[in-house]
């Protein structure tokens, strides 16, 4: 029987809460910042983007605007991660090369992918542009299923939950394309994740389709809530030209003997430390790079991140928004009035 005095049932007060969410405040703090770069760099690039302009143009724009409004300085704030502008059939990991002239058409879907970093606190954030409204119900179907991901998380909830409610909302759609009706399927072996200090990957992976792993969201953790909807088999597998790279976060001291990949490792940890990095931003300093670079990711002291490509001729859609499990609620960082 509950004493008669005892009127608290809550199991922490809402003081205890607000005492607790000053742990995070600063990490927070630079979240949002990062968040609020984010959102101004999109509203530029949507208003840049249109058929005709240069792949590697959209990325250079997105690439310049981000590192001005964030007041780029060092490893300390900048940007996270390569811009992904993946096209059609590729759902992700590819951005131009150096010397790659592909230009955007009216028929493409184009997945563009950027992230913001202050003090190595990281926004990931995705949208999708499509030109042609015969798309429209592919974007939609994975926008719906994105913010249904974001509705379903929160603490002590299991990862597998979230991923069933994302698949039923983004199966329940479908797109009509060249007078044939197509199912949207979720691209099961891409996920969200969990998002660390400078680590974009912190361990953690959400799904996007029913799974049986049971593990659960916890109070203070940032995540990476990102969904792909595709008109194709909805797997996707390594394609060609790898342009993302990143440091092991877990690579010791490795013994390198060539000099030049010696100094690309230096050049490599003092720009970019563990976040990730692509060809072209190493382009100038070391433009004969393909050797040394390839030695590194042999010894494993670099991963490669090929692109991500779902069978040819099909369209792949994402979108993703990152989130903060604050004690007592959530808070979606990178939402904008765009989506």
């Amino acid at each position: 029987m509950d004493h008669p005095f005892d009127f608290n049932t809550k199991r922490v007060t809402d003081r205890e809460y607000r005492e607790k969410d000053k742990l995070h405040a600063s990490q927070v703090n630079d979240l949002r910042k990062a968040a609020e770069c984010h959102r101004q760099v999109r509203k530029s690039a949507q208003t840049y983007m249109r058929p005709g302009v240069r792949l590697i143009d959209i990325c250079q724009h997105i690439e310049e605007t981000n590192r001005r409004l964030v007041e780029a300085e060092g490893i300390r704030q900048g940007i996270a991660f390569p811009t992904g502008c993946s096209i059609n059939h590729c759902a992700a990991h590819y951005t131009p090369n150096p010397g790659d002239e592909t230009v955007l058409k009216y028929d493409d879907v184009m997945k563009i992918d950027f992230g913001t970093q202050v003090n190595g606190n990281i926004i990931d954030c995705a949208f999708t542009v499509a030109f042609n409204p015969v798309f429209d119900p592919l974007l939609n179907a994975v926008k719906e299923a994105t913010n249904e991901g974001i509705k379903t998380a929160g603490i002590d909830v299991r990862l597998c939950d979230i991923g069933e409610a994302i698949q039923e909302v983004m199966e329940s759609h479908e797109v009509e394309i060249d007078n044939k009706i197509l199912p949207v399927k979720c691209i099961a072996n891409l996920c969200g994740h969990s998002i660390g200090p400078y680590k974009i990957h912190a361990g953690k992976s959400v799904p996007i389709v029913k799974c049986g792993d049971v593990t659960k969201m916890e109070e203070g953790e940032l995540f990476a809530i990102e969904t792909f909807g595709s008109t194709g088999k909805g797997r996707v597998f390594n394609g060609n030209d790898c342009s993302h790279y990143m440091k092991n976060f877990d690579a010791g001291d490795v013994p390198i003997r060539n000099p030049k990949a010696k100094a690309l490792l230096a050049e490599i940890n003092n720009k970019f430390s563990t976040l990730a990095f692509c060809r072209r931003w190493i382009e100038d300093k070391f433009p004969r790079h393909i050797v040394p670079l390839k030695q590194l990711v042999d010894l494993g002291v670099i991963d490669a991140y090929p692109p991500l490509d779902d069978v040819m001729g099909c369209h792949t859609a994402q979108y993703e928004h990152t989130i903060f499990l604050h004690p007592s609620r959530k808070e979606v960082l990178s939402r904008g009035d765009d989506y």
